[in-house]
């Protein structure tokens, strides 16, 4: 009986030590999976951020494009106002 006993544990450590790397592996599949999909959303946070910051870059863009075309129709204005106060003067000091 001990002969027999002998024959059979080295199956059932055999078996654990089994039991044990296909868990092991089973767990690093899941591990690796889990990764790959962070990876992923990570790359996609990734490209919506440079997406936005490309169009934020455009906005920025076109806004001191604007504030220059501003500014240069305030001075023009402010040009022909003082050439109408000019001429005001001109005529408030004639009469």
């Amino acid at each position: 009986m001990e002969a027999a006993a002998r024959i059979i544990e080295p199956f059932e450590t055999q078996d654990d030590s089994l039991s044990e790397l296909e868990d092991r592996i089973v767990r690093t599949v899941a591990l690796v999976e889990r990764l790959r999909a962070e990876r992923d959303a990570a790359l996609a946070e990734l490209h919506a951020a440079r997406n936005t910051a490309a169009t934020s870059v455009a906005d920025a863009q076109k806004l001191r494009q604007e504030l220059e075309n501003l500014r240069g129709e305030r001075k023009s204005v402010r040009s022909r106002i003082e050439k109408l106060l000019g001429q005001m003067e001109s005529l408030a000091g004639s009469s």
